[in-house]
């Protein structure tokens, strides 16, 4: 698989690496199975998918025990990227930046992974009651301490409300000058896909001009960019598209033009070839220190997001994308 680099310490990582949430959080309980979910991770690292995303508050925890597992036997094939600065309450989520907080969550996250040292360690979201420069000050602290490699920020989550492009990322381009004059960003993760561009317009420029990794979340647009939902099927209640403006059976009928434009793009480039791998191969197309985070807990997904690394568009697939329509939500 092509290898890119983040950061300015030149870790290299496969251009498509292996979300790891739906595993254990946020998508279908009832489809979260411990083995099958091992099974990807192995299959994800034999094809170069490498990075390995998660956090201390997927499960919470049983994510990165998960990990942990097949870690105890791969680390060296591995690039383990986890996060810190969320609690997870029966009904709630709160943030929590404090240095003392950060130091013993990275400890814990070392045992459940079964591992000495965290190759990028994010900061999953700021606290808003603690000066984001204490909290990324006890992170570059465990750099020193040679508990963690490299250190990203998450830009997840930056919405709040309606989807608008117009200065969507700006208070995430502040905190970053804030925090890059305490200690480098190697990588900034953010919602990227066909159907989520915005980062397009100032946060990924801000990376490249950088060198920080651009790690791409959500790619396949929580799914919906495969073509393997139908729309009216409906979700489990614990499922976050059950709730989500783009996943009513309404939205979902009225984005399948979006769908249908990345199958035509398949369909050309051979039979094999699927919208969701001409989605991936849109995001790596996007910039050179792009890195794709597909989501998957099966085997099968794992092995078909790899093969988009070796997708390569042409301007006139590039084209294409660029006049599908906008994605529509419940709330436009």
């Amino acid at each position: 698989m092509e290898r890119r680099t983040i950061g300015a310490g030149g870790l290299a990582v496969g251009a498509v690496g292996l979300g790891c949430m739906p595993m254990s959080w946020a998508y279908t309980a009832s489809r979260q199975r411990g083995e099958e979910s091992v099974k990807a991770v192995h299959r994800a690292l034999d094809l170069g998918s490498d990075l390995l995303d998660t956090a201390d508050m997927y499960g919470p925890f049983t994510n990165e025990l998960l990990l942990g597992r097949v870690l105890k036997e791969r680390r060296r094939d591995a690039f383990v990227a986890t996060k810190v600065g969320l609690l997870v309450g029966e009904q709630h989520i709160v943030a929590n930046g404090r240095p003392g907080y950060v130091r013993r969550a990275c400890d814990a996250s070392l045992r459940r992974l079964q591992t000495d040292v965290i190759d990028l360690y994010q900061l999953h979201r700021p606290d808003p009651e603690v000066p984001v420069e204490e909290t990324w000050g006890a992170m570059a602290d465990l750099v020193r301490a040679g508990k963690v490699r490299a250190l990203g920020l998450c830009a997840l989550g930056a919405r709040g409300g309606r989807r608008s492009g117009a200065g969507l990322y700006d208070a995430t381009l502040r905190r970053l000058q804030r925090v890059q004059q305490v200690f480098p960003v190697s990588a900034v993760q953010a919602e990227l896909s066909v159907w989520s561009p915005e980062a397009l317009q100032a946060l990924l420029p801000w990376c490249e001009a950088r060198g920080v990794g651009f790690l791409a979340a959500m790619p396949l647009g929580n799914g919906f960019l495969t073509g393997t939902l139908t729309p009216g099927e409906g979700f489990e209640p614990d499922d976050v598209r059950a709730r989500h403006p783009r996943f009513t059976a309404e939205m979902m009928a009225a984005n399948q033009p979006i769908v249908a434009g990345l199958r035509r793009i398949a369909r050309r480039h051979g039979e094999d070839v699927t919208p969701a791998q001409v989605a991936l191969a849109w995001v790596l197309a996007q910039g050179r220190h792009v890195i794709a985070l597909p989501g998957t807990k099966q085997e099968r997904w794992a092995a078909e997001n790899a093969g988009a690394a070796g997708l390569r568009l042409t301007a006139r697939d590039l084209a294409e994308v660029a006049g599908l329509p906008a994605a529509q939500g419940s709330w436009d």
